[in-house]
């Protein structure tokens, strides 16, 4: 990825120079007022770990609840307040930011050639942001709770709902800023800060999908930000916005709501792509499949996603001409997507593979994230959703996607380059083991409820006819399985921080730009700028 004379130069000089991050300071104040993205990233890590875990711990008492079909654990509006908390909480405060503001802040600078981000004090007040939206979130869901789902829908969140909306939707909208600022940073960094060389097809594909996801958040999360906003301003001036009574529309906020968080589905999924496209060519040794392809179809994703909608409200009574509209986009939309998953296999195909850690959470995202999009086209055809729409099927599908997929792929990430964000080693054998626990668990979990929505088992129900309680303590049982899987990572990577042996500079023999700083890299990532002659996968089979 860079010249015979700068990697020569970078490795006795430039990478092995300086003070690694972690030793810029040991005191807490220190890290609280960093500027350096490395920092800012593993602030965003603590964080993010933290709400996983809390939004765990709700989604644990739903399948307890769920164990037995009266529901013997806690009351309905309990449970609509439990289901709403492990939502809001996954959704809002882990799944949109984990990969960018984790890995995507840590490894871009590096990834390009760059010394930090472009605007490294806007990198520290987006998570101060995040911080502060997550502490809002979190206290309406202490102090009383919120029972409206995830989503907020209206007329529910505006007229009928006794907890805490507005408080919620305040948490939200200030994550969303910070999600603004992470994007706008992202995108001036890739266009002011590459390398000497380091043209538009020698970015990593995990640049890219930062890159295409950051365009999202900045076009397409002000419109979230706005609609909140009028949720909020109906609820508490009661001015008709989306009340019919009033003269209102409550369908304007689906639209509204849907505009936004359609292309949020890929917010979650297209940095995933970009890990799974960064390790499977590294543990494959081969270059990845059709480069530019992978990059023509991650823009294509971004720029479909937000054509689709109103796939979301085919029983909604939209027009049939319009649902016809939206069904063939959904459809379209699986293209790019197949194109990724076809050069991923392509990739693997007569390669060397190796099946260490990282390699199995990046087929397992492979494998769920391929189920899921099979099942998502079940749910674009028109007359299928009709009987499938707000059933078990879509929270099966949603999360294959967003769980099976995302968070797979960051799991994955985390161990591909923890070497070089600690500069310690984990226990292979432990991270393989929790790889499978987590693949074998998830699927426990959720395909019996593909099978749920199919026999008609609606979502966020309390309660159950008895024939669906194999399937539902099925489910239950997957999910200890993965709770399991999920608190293994914790352990040994913690363990690994003060009893893993040194981590080399490229343990996996990496030919990424990331790969010739130090483990850890220094203050300032390179000592002189590198000067890129080749694409970042330069892989012999």
């Amino acid at each position: 990825m860079i010249s015979p004379q700068s990697d020569l130069e970078l490795e006795e000089r430039g990478t092995t120079a300086g003070t690694s991050y972690l030793a810029e300071g040991f005191t807490i104040w220190s890290w609280l007022s960093t500027r350096d993205h490395k920092r800012i990233a593993l602030l965003y890590g603590v964080s993010i770990t933290l709400f996983f875990f809390l939004g765990g711990i709700a989604a644990a008492l739903i399948r307890l609840e769920l164990a037995t079909p009266q529901g013997d654990l806690v009351t309905a509006d309990t449970y609509n307040k439990l289901f709403t908390a492990h939502g809001v909480i996954m959704v809002w405060l882990f799944l949109i930011p984990s990969i960018p503001s984790v890995l995507g802040n840590f490894l871009m600078p590096l990834m390009i050639g760059a010394r930090d981000l472009a605007f490294p004090r806007l990198n520290l007040a987006s998570w101060y942001l995040y911080l502060l939206g997550g502490a809002i979130v979190l206290w309406a869901l202490l102090v009383g709770g919120v029972d409206t789902g995830w989503t907020f829908y209206t007329p529910f969140s505006t007229m009928f709902s006794n907890s805490h909306v507005v408080l919620c939707l305040v948490g939200v909208l200030v994550v969303g800023f910070s999600s603004i600022l992470t994007g706008l940073n992202f995108i001036v960094t890739v266009h002011t800060m590459r390398a000497p060389g380091m043209g538009w097809f020698r970015l990593p594909l995990f640049v890219w999908a930062n890159y295409a996801t950051s365009l999202i958040l900045v076009l397409a999360t002000p419109v979230l930000a706005m609609t909140l906003l009028l949720v909020g301003i109906e609820r508490l001036f009661q001015v008709g916005i989306f009340d019919p009574a009033l003269g209102g529309d409550p369908l304007l906020f689906q639209h509204l709501f849907w505009f936004y968080s359609h292309p949020a589905v890929y917010i979650m999924v297209l940095p995933a792509m970009g890990v799974a496209s960064e390790i499977i060519p590294c543990f494959a040794r081969r270059p990845v499949f059709g480069y530019r392809f992978m990059t023509y179809a991650i823009l294509a994703i971004a720029v479909i996603g937000f054509l689709v909608w109103g796939h979301h409200m085919f029983v909604s009574g939209q027009s049939v001409y319009a649902g016809m509209v939206f069904s063939l986009l959904s459809f379209m939309v699986a293209v790019p997507s197949a194109i990724k998953v076809f050069n991923w296999t392509a990739t693997l195909y007569k390669g060397r593979i190796t099946f260490d850690a990282p390699m199995l959470y990046a087929l397992g995202f492979v494998g769920l994230f391929t189920i899921g999009g099979l099942t998502g086209l079940f749910l674009a055809a028109l007359a299928l959703d009709v009987h499938l729409s707000d059933t078990y099927f879509v929270v099966a599908h949603f999360h294959y996607i967003m769980v099976g997929g995302s968070v797979m792929a960051y799991l994955g990430g985390i161990h591909f380059w923890w070497p070089k964000i600690t500069g310690r080693m984990y226990s292979e054998a432990w991270g393989r083991l929790a790889a499978v626990i987590i693949f074998a668990g998830f699927n426990l979990t959720f395909f019996p409820q593909y099978l749920l929505g199919y026999a008609g088992m609606p979502r966020r129900y309390h309660s159950y006819p008895e024939e669906f309680q194999m399937l539902h303590v099925l489910s239950s049982a997957g999910a200890v399985t993965l709770a399991v899987g999920y608190l293994l990572p914790l352990g040994y990577l913690a363990w690994s921080l003060r009893y893993g042996r040194p981590a080399p500079r490229n343990p996996w023999q990496a030919t990424g730009l990331e790969w010739q700083a130090a483990s850890p890299p220094p203050i300032h990532n390179f000592a002189q700028p590198p000067v890129v002659v080749r694409g970042p996968y330069a892989y012999k089979p």
